[in-house]
């Protein structure tokens, strides 16, 4: 069974882990019967009446859970850790719910968040029967815990930020690499070409496929006859004056 867990406002501005690192770390200790299949971020809007840290984001983590597994165990792990590793003063959410129960309302629903403020009563109308729990402080992180599986079951936005090898890849790889480990590729020039297998990726320091199609697509463009560079890179961040800091090193365990 694949099982979709959303969480959403787990930190603060002094936080050192953000949401995603949060659900990353969730997703390296979990028992043999429970399987990463990947770890979708999610942006939702910085609007002046929407509450949030720096960036606003939610991930999903999809879960494939064998037999021998329970949802109740599941459950009981992700709330113990967001327990533990929430930022004081954040407002957690969690929700829980199989792939297959995912609601085209839920769909609708995390689509308006991305470009509008809703309410907990939105929130908790259109989950239903569905698993949803604000876990601290004011409890609107079930809003955006609710968006981060409806948007992954939509299936056309975010990121992954956790997917089999991907955090493995060389900085400087061909197309098949790319294509063996799952992720699927595709130029985004304005006349685009097809990217060969034996193609080259170069300075792919941070690789994070979009979710095009339920399925993980990172984006190209050509740089020149049969090399490629990806066409996102990673945003600096910004000191709390507003000037950006240094780019983190793709090994540094905070970037996402």
């Amino acid at each position: 069974m694949r099982i979709y867990l959303g969480f959403d406002d787990t930190d603060d501005r002094d936080a050192p882990m953000g949401t995603g690192r949060l659900v990353r770390e969730f997703g390296t200790g979990l028992p043999h019967e429970f399987s990463v299949h990947g770890i979708v971020r999610h942006q939702l809007p910085r609007l002046e009446d929407i509450p949030f840290t720096s960036n606003n984001s939610s991930a999903c983590a999809i879960i494939d859970m064998e037999d021998g597994g329970s949802v109740e165990t599941l459950r009981r792990l992700a709330v113990e850790h967001l327990e533990i590793h929430c930022a004081p003063g954040s407002d957690p959410g969690l929700c829980l719910v199989p792939e297959s129960e995912v609601t085209p309302d839920v769909v609708a629903y995390a689509q308006r968040v991305t470009s509008q403020r809703v309410t907990q009563t939105d929130a908790l109308r259109t989950a239903g029967s569905i698993e949803l729990y604000g876990l601290g402080g004011t409890n609107d992180g079930i809003i955006g815990a609710l968006a981060a599986v409806g948007l992954t079951r939509f299936g056309w936005c975010g990121r992954f930020i956790e997917y089999g090898v991907l955090r493995d890849l060389s900085a400087d790889l061909r197309v098949h690499e790319l294509t063996d480990a799952g992720i699927g590729v595709i130029s985004v020039d304005r006349d685009p070409l097809v990217p060969q297998p034996n193609d080259r990726v170069v300075d792919a320091r941070w690789i994070r496929p979009s979710l095009w199609d339920g399925r993980p697509m990172l984006q190209l463009r050509q740089r020149s006859h049969g090399i490629w560079e990806t066409a996102h890179g990673k945003r600096p961040k910004k000191h709390a004056s507003g000037t950006e800091k240094p780019i983190a090193s793709p090994c540094d365990g905070t970037a996402q």
